[in-house]
């Protein structure tokens, strides 16, 4: 008896079947029930769209070098970028001035619906500009930018946006460093070729100096005037020869780096190509309203199918207990 009654407790799975079966009305209603609630919700989710921009790094080497002299550090300024140049593309289309300037030409507050007066409206505005713009590295090495977004043509817009930005945002940092270095090496320079054409004055100087002692000497006297001459501006001569010899290759030195510090802080060059620019979806990519019916439907029931175990299992062991009373 006791063995038969802990059977009855004990909800057999092989009996699930017939349980389900048993139950199917209710189980019925309960699927069409949720069926409908679950299409009037999906009736009323915003529908977004989704776009899309794929783009390589663009290698990462000093141009100015590769340029102006003969200098090859492996890397083609045309060529593809690798991992370490596709990740420092990311940490640029994260950082604050590309967020500030998209936030600010589609005046995403007021985009997004967002409360300016309510409690964290910034905060809002970054965790919904955070989830709708996303980046990420592919398998291929290549960057993806992807936007969501109730209007298609914003979408697509913004997505091609933050790429344009990407050229401008990197050109302006590298810029304010190059900027520094140029006028660094422009005065470095400036006072070095001002030391070489004093050197070279000193020594057009000198070489007169000379050249007024010895003229209008004749035989033996211009021999004897050339001797004290020499004798007497050889040193000087000869140190300040060595002087412009020194300075003008501290000048030509200089003088190649300022080119090179020139053109880094002039040039404007890509550091991305684009592979593929977004356009306005024609289908939206959220909500899924088949799947959202499916899944919600889905769960109901078996949600409402676990109730119902426990419900008959309750109350078999209720009539146990009450039999072994």
């Amino acid at each position: 008896m006791d063995n038969q009654k802990q059977r009855r407790y004990n909800f057999n799975s092989v009996d699930l079947l017939i349980y389900i079966w048993k139950k199917r009305f209710v189980l019925i209603v309960v699927g069409l029930v949720a069926g409908i609630t679950s299409i009037i919700v999906s009736l009323m989710i915003t529908p977004m769209y989704e776009s899309s921009v794929i783009m390589f790094p663009a290698t990462n080497t000093n141009v100015s070098k590769e340029l102006l002299v003969n200098y090859y550090s492996g890397k083609n300024v045309h060529g593809f970028g690798e991992e370490e140049e596709a990740e420092q593309l990311l940490q640029v289309l994260h950082s604050e001035p590309v967020r500030t300037r998209i936030i600010e030409k589609y005046n995403l507050m007021e985009h997004y619906e967002i409360d300016p007066d309510g409690k964290y409206p910034m905060t809002e505005l970054f965790e919904t500009y955070k989830s709708n713009i996303n980046f990420r590295l592919t398998e291929f090495m290549s960057v993806e930018i992807s936007v969501m977004d109730k209007d298609p043509d914003i979408s697509a817009s913004i997505a091609n946006d933050i790429a344009d930005l990407v050229d401008t945002v990197y050109n302006s940092m590298k810029k304010e460093r190059a900027v520094v270095a140029l006028h660094l090496v422009e005065k470095e320079y400036q006072e070095a070729a001002q030391r070489l054409v004093q050197l070279q004055d000193s020594l057009s100087v000198l070489s007169e100096e000379m050249s007024d002692k010895v003229e209008g000497e004749r035989g033996d006297d211009a021999t004897e005037a050339l001797i004290k001459t020499v004798a007497g501006h050889g040193a000087p001569l000869l140190s300040t020869l060595n002087a412009v010899r020194t300075e003008s290759q501290i000048e030509a030195g200089l003088r190649l780096r300022y080119k090179e510090a020139r053109l880094e802080a002039e040039q404007n060059l890509p550091y991305k190509f684009v592979v593929e620019r977004a356009f306005p979806p024609e289908k939206k990519a959220y909500p899924n309203k088949s799947l959202i019916v499916i899944v919600s439907t889905f769960a109901s029931l078996l949600f409402a199918l676990i109730v119902l175990i426990v419900i008959d299992s309750v109350k078999e062991r209720a009539n146990v207990l009450r039999e072994e009373q």
